[in-house]
């Protein structure tokens, strides 16, 4: 079969390279604004407090690898999509490894951006309480990595696209859930990695101003970071149906539209909730380092707040699962 002219291979190698450059292209965006971010931050700590300029320099350094850890996902990718050698050429596999570029791509702006608001934060947060500056980077590092969740889960879809056999599905409509796969999972992502960074950003600032309430703090933190992980999960859901379902070969229009429709839905329908989860835990981290007399009830007002701002999410689910069961 060829399509736009290309024989199988061509086509294929065609969304391979495609695929390589936006999982990199993309996966940049996050991570170096991030870094940005905490570089800026780290500038106005020394300034503040020019004795501690060492400890504050190796905590913005620590802080900027971490967030550099999901462009090194999306280099990953990108460098298997450019050189991996490819046994079942066609249109389905060329959707496969485009939808991989994209998942990884997308999936990394959010887990990026996010790692670099707490490893900020902690860089102001050692200026103000030096004398704790350990506890403080730890923290940072703890909030940091439950950012790279989404981007974690963007690679494991990315690199099951990679390699999944393609030889025996039937082009269309299986291209089109494909790609739909891809969206759910690097799309949802941006929001999750992003509000976690919100809540982790908020407890880096919290340990330095009420060191006594760090307990607290980091629980409220680690909560609300994994209600803001999600939606992330949601887009994860709907990529595994949509890669390992199986569908019958259909050349409708419509048939296509619906799985890839699916995906947009899921991916685009998980940004807001993300962002929204990491808001609501931000204020609450807050206020629990201002008054740890009223953690459990913040808490509490926490997840109610996030199970609303949730709610979005399961509708943009159960429309996509709509779209791929009923439609």
């Amino acid at each position: 079969m060829t399509l736009l002219g290309m024989d199988n291979l061509a086509l294929t190698h065609t969304a391979a390279f495609i695929g390589g450059a936006l999982a990199m292209g993309l996966g940049a965006i996050g991570a170096a604004t991030g870094e940005g971010y905490t570089a800026s931050r780290a500038s106005e700590a020394i300034a503040r407090s020019q004795e501690n300029a060492g400890d504050i320099i190796k905590n913005m350094l620590v802080g900027q690898a971490i967030s550099e850890s999901a462009s090194i996902f999306s280099l990953v990718v990108a460098i298997l999509l450019l050189f991996m050698d490819i046994t079942d050429p066609g249109i389905a596999k060329a959707a496969s490894l485009l939808a991989a570029g994209l998942c990884m791509g997308f999936g990394a702006i959010g887990s990026g951006v996010g790692a670099g608001i707490p490893a900020g934060r902690s860089c102001l947060a050692i200026a103000r309480q030096p004398a704790i500056s350990g506890r403080i980077t730890t923290n940072m590092l703890i909030g940091t990595a439950v950012c790279q969740t989404p981007a974690i889960f963007a690679m494991v879809v990315a690199l099951i696209l990679l390699f999944k056999p393609t030889g025996d599905l039937a082009a269309f409509p299986t291209c089109a859930a494909l790609i739909g796969a891809g969206l759910s999972t690097g799309l949802a992502a941006i929001g999750s990695g992003y509000g976690g960074g919100m809540a982790a950003g908020a407890s880096c600032e919290g340990v330095s101003r009420q060191p006594e309430t760090a307990t607290a703090v980091t629980t409220t933190m680690l909560v609300g970071q994994a209600v803001a992980q999600t939606p992330s999960v949601f887009g994860l859901l709907i990529s595994f149906v949509l890669m390992f379902r199986s569908f019958p070969e259909s050349t409708a229009l419509s048939a296509s539209v619906g799985l890839l429709s699916a995906g947009l839905c899921m991916g685009l329908g998980g940004i807001g909730p993300g962002i929204g989860n990491g808001m609501t835990a931000e204020g609450a981290v807050r206020w629990v380092a201002r008054r740890a007399d009223y953690a459990g009830d913040l808490m509490r007002i926490m997840l109610v707040g996030q199970a609303v701002s949730q709610s979005t999410a399961i509708y943009a689910m159960v429309v996509s699962l709509v779209l791929i069961f009923v439609v």
